[in-house]
């Protein structure tokens, strides 16, 4: 994830230039897992409407939300909550809701810890749920993301897999074709060169999965495409959505970036207008 925070009490009119009116932010704002891919976006419309920024000019607005109090932990639990009302929303609008379980692979960082807010909130909209965590170590490092592992490493409703080497996605990409949505939260921007593994064969995984015509969503940007540039390293995600936070991306508008997208979303988390500068 490049972003996420918020204090819980915030709603969109304190989440970024622009005017978001009386739409409070997604954990605060239950009637989203109502609504369709457009009900959303309609939702969210003064997000999408905002100027585009890029990947760094996002971390530094992240950064400041944090200085100036907002939480890491509370953007995060906006984000994933915005992703999983997507999900949601592209599951019932493509027939698949209940079809399956909802696959989602986590990266080791806030990305992933994204993911699995995304994991909790379907879980308590009634889905089967199986996060993926593709890195070395099960918990991740930077606290948010650990304390929302540690919320749903307790959850016996939701499937865990840990996969820290390549042999280990292969074993789980088994059945991949039961699933009714793939989730992309692995990574973030700031992808440089060709991708590493476990996380490369993950990606491969997820692609060959589309292809057997499962939707991808994918977490603030496809794996591997540059949310400034839109250059994809390789391999990169191919989504059928992406829901980017905050503000559009640069990368996202540009037309190998686009390509990647698929549909975009872009849903408020909170981020103060003091700290965007982008």
């Amino acid at each position: 994830m490049t972003s996420t925070s918020t204090s819980s009490g915030s709603h969109a009119s304190q989440s970024g230039p622009g005017a978001d009116g009386d739409v409070p932010l997604p954990a605060n704002d239950p009637t989203i897992f109502e609504l369709d891919l457009r009900g959303l976006r309609n939702r969210w419309a003064a997000r999408a409407s905002l100027p585009a920024i890029g990947g760094e000019a996002m971390s530094g607005a992240d950064r400041r939300a944090q200085a100036l109090g907002v939480s890491e932990e509370r953007l995060m639990e906006h984000a994933g909550t915005a992703v999983a009302a997507a999900v949601r929303a592209l599951a019932v609008d493509t027939d698949r809701w209940g079809h399956g379980p909802i696959v989602i692979l986590c990266g080791p960082g806030n990305n992933g810890g994204d993911g699995f807010v995304a994991a909790r909130r379907l879980a308590l909209a009634g889905a089967d749920i199986v996060v993926a965590v593709i890195a070395t170590e099960a918990r991740p490092r930077n606290p948010a993301a650990a304390r929302n592992w540690d919320r749903i490493a307790r959850d016996r409703g939701i499937a865990k897999v840990h996969a820290p080497v390549a042999r280990d996605v292969a074993v789980f990409g088994q059945g991949i074709e039961r699933a009714s949505v793939i989730v992309d939260a692995l990574l973030g921007s700031g992808v440089r060169g060709p991708l590493r593994e476990p996380i490369r064969s993950a990606v491969e995984l997820i692609d060959r999965a589309r292809a057997g015509g499962i939707p991808v969503v994918a977490v603030d940007t496809p794996t591997a495409i540059d949310l400034s540039s839109g250059e994809p390293s390789d391999p990169a995600v191919q989504a059928d959505l992406t829901v980017t936070f905050h503000r559009p991306k640069v990368g996202l508008g540009t037309r190998r970036g686009a390509a990647h997208a698929g549909k975009i979303l872009v849903a408020p988390i909170g981020i103060p207008p003091e700290a965007d500068r982008g």
